[in-house]
């Protein structure tokens, strides 16, 4: 419902919008150019060539071709290839759209290359005006890119004969010149092999030097732990060890325990002597002199005291920290052990090292040059393989690519999309009209019921929709229930002289129709009940009740009888430029009061006019004091009632609350007084 009503508000810039939106849609539809969409997939055939040779010590040299891996993707390499400018200003240049395209780089625009996930497949849409200028292009793409690829294999073969056979040269020659060192110094030296004696002295000074490096890991390892203890106890090793070797003395830790006794007998003599008593004195002087002995004996013990805890007594409450200390201690003990370890095992290889030199220095350059040889041999071995596999690896670089599918388009354009077109419009119609109505609902000023409720005044009744003209004395039961509710209300305020002024900020908020069912609702509770006409403009009550308004007369009506308690006092016939006078001078006041006191009313119930729309109305305000004011939602403004409210403040009226009129009816109507009516039956 409360959608409804918000529709039902804005309906015509909503309506406005909304053909805004779909009429611009389908001028974007027939306005855009249509474009067709060619498709391709090309294939890259697996490798054959396989490139296997013996470098010697080098070791072995293989070659499988291009293989896809995260490194290197030739499809990826084939991508580049499609859409570089080589492969397509060939293709832009004999385009017979070319003037529409003032760069190689918007043309590239209309050419999509991607591989086929998990294949060796790359697919090409190009998309072009025309069905056959789009297949067109699809040839000429594949043509300036096969082309493209032969001029890379040849350009590739050249360049790698040409660089092979330079370094062959250069190969050749070194290997050369090795084989000749090689032979003249064995010549010399009579040298062949290598002495099994060098080879143990090989072996040992290998050995100890990994033991020198794991006994170099140890000993960082145990300085680490050494360091972490230190910073974890806030000591250094020697800290610890001084720490350690006060907690081991027996005689230290004695002494510590009578001065931890003498401590407590004298805290206990204090609390009941003062300090010149001669017990408190006796323990003082024990206390400085085992404080003194206490401190010879650590100064025995240890040099300096400095950072040393001195509160270690073996006792379970610190084994723990006596565990820290004590690991500390044995980690800087392992690893001083531990770096004189390897400063003797490096003594030992420095030994090693000098026989070596002094047995072997001609075996060593014997052993060098033959590693030259060996290795200008495999670079030698490496660069003929090369050689013969330069002439076939370009084509693995840039294999000859096959068409797997050829060009095909789709005799419906692939632009524009009317779906697309018709979902955005859709979204931008629902998201416009959600902007539109939030802002034109932020800058609505209806009132609301979170309105009333920020005013300090309670809510008396809630009272649905209802029209004077046709609803007469007999209530419906739902609108008769909230009048009946409202009198009992009312029946149990404190009124005074018993008035009751209805009104409201604007016109059309069911004032008149609020008075009537009040006071048809009091006189059913048994009261007497005087309705009286406000109104000096338009008097709707007087019309409601039929009575027929007299011309201007200096008499005024009396009540006239409605029903069984409950009478109609209609307005007075007054010239629209005396009303002001005649409430302002208290004429309407003593009016009202005449007749409240004749008829001896309960009850006077007084039909006003909006407080916004005249200005005799606050006035009659500050006369009847009690104020009723009738808000309907969908129809009240708040800035008006806030008006109203300030006025009527102003003209020290008592506002008792607000009738909250046009509240919408539940689904069940009136159930309870049904029950109760077929019970009666």
């Amino acid at each position: 419902m409360k959608i409804c009503a918000i529709l039902q508000r804005y309906w015509l810039p909503l309506v406005a919008l909304n053909t805004i939106t779909f009429g611009g849609a389908c001028m974007i539809a027939m306005l855009s150019p249509r474009i067709w969409t060619a498709s391709t997939q090309v294939i890259l055939p697996g490798t054959t060539n396989n490139l296997d040779a013996s470098l010697g010590i080098l070791g072995q040299i293989k070659d499988q071709g291009v293989v896809f891996s995260n490194e290197l993707n030739p499809l990826e390499v084939q991508t580049s290839i499609i859409t570089s400018d080589d492969v397509l200003r060939p293709v832009w240049l004999t385009d017979p759209e070319k003037d529409k395209f003032r760069s190689l780089e918007i043309y590239n625009k209309l050419f999509k290359v991607k591989p086929v996930d998990q294949t060796t497949t790359i697919r090409l849409e190009v998309t072009g005006s025309l069905p056959e200028l789009t297949i067109k292009r699809s040839e000429r793409l594949l043509l300036s890119y096969q082309r493209r690829l032969n001029e890379l294999r040849q350009g590739t073969s050249d360049t790698r004969q040409q660089f092979s056979q330079k370094q062959l040269q250069k190969a050749e020659s070194n290997l050369r010149l090795a084989k000749d060192k090689l032979a003249k110094f064995k010549k010399s030296t009579g040298l062949v092999s290598e002495e099994q004696q060098t080879r143990n002295l090989v072996e040992a000074i290998k050995s100890l030097r990994t033991t020198q490096t794991e006994v170099y890991s140890q000993a960082k390892a145990a300085m680490t732990r050494s360091q972490i203890l230190s910073q974890r106890l806030g000591m250094t090793p020697q800290q610890a060890i001084n720490s350690l070797r006060l907690s081991q003395n027996k005689e230290y830790q004695a002494l510590r325990q009578k001065l931890s006794e003498v401590d407590t007998e004298l805290a206990s003599q204090r609390g009941g002597f003062t300090e010149q008593h001669p017990s408190v004195q006796s323990l003082l002087e024990k206390h400085l002199s085992l404080n003194a002995a206490l401190n010879l004996q650590r100064s025995l013990l240890i040099v300096n005291t400095e950072g040393v805890d001195t509160s270690f007594d073996g006792n379970n409450s610190k084994e723990s920290m006596m565990d820290l200390i004590v690991g500390l201690i044995q980690a800087d003990s392992d690893s001083q052990a531990l770096e004189q370890q390897a400063r003797q095992v490096q003594g030992q290889v420095q030994i090693l090292n000098t026989e070596l030199s002094s047995i072997s220095t001609k075996q060593g350059e014997l052993l060098d040059l033959q590693r030259q040889y060996e290795i200008a041999e495999g670079i030698y071995k490496g660069i003929v393989a090369q050689l013969e596999q330069a002439k076939i690896s370009a084509f693995s670089s840039y294999p000859n690519v096959q068409i797997l599918d050829s060009p095909t388009v789709d005799p419906k354009p692939t632009s524009p999309k009317l779906s697309l077109v018709a979902l955005g419009a859709i979204l931008s119609s629902v998201l416009g009209s959600f902007a539109t109505v939030t802002y034109l609902e932020s800058r609505n000023s209806l009132l609301k019921v979170k309105d009333l409720q920020e005013i300090e005044l309670p809510i008396l009744a809630r009272i649905p929709t209802l029209e004077a003209s046709t609803m007469g004395l007999k209530l419906e039961s739902v609108s008769e229930i909230g009048f009946q509710r409202l009198a009992s209300t009312l029946s149990l305020m404190s009124l005074e002289k018993r008035c009751l002024m209805v009104s409201s900020s604007i016109p059309g908020e069911g004032k008149t129709t609020v008075t009537i069912g009040l006071a048809t609702a009091l006189s059913v509770l048994g009261f007497r009940v005087l309705v009286v006409d406000g109104d000096f403009h338009k008097a709707k009550l007087s019309k409601y009740f039929g009575y027929a308004l007299p011309r201007e007369t200096n008499a005024l009506p009396s009540p006239m009888s409605i029903n069984s308690g409950l009478d109609f006092l209609p307005a007075p016939s007054i010239p629209a430029t005396k009303v002001m006078e005649f409430v302002a001078r208290g004429s309407f006041e003593e009016y009202v009061n005449r007749f409240q006191k004749l008829g001896n009313y309960d009850y006077v119930i007084v039909d006003t006019a909006a407080v916004n729309f005249t200005g005799e109305t606050p006035l009659m305000a500050k006369t009847l004091a009690n104020v009723l004011l009738v808000v309907k939602l969908g129809v009240s403004d708040r800035n008006m009632l806030q008006e109203s409210l300030e006025q009527l403040v102003r003209h020290n009226a008592r506002i008792i609350g607000f009738v909250l009129n046009g509240v919408e009816q539940g689904g069940e109507k009136s159930t309870y007084k049904q029950d109760i009516q077929q019970v009666k039956i």
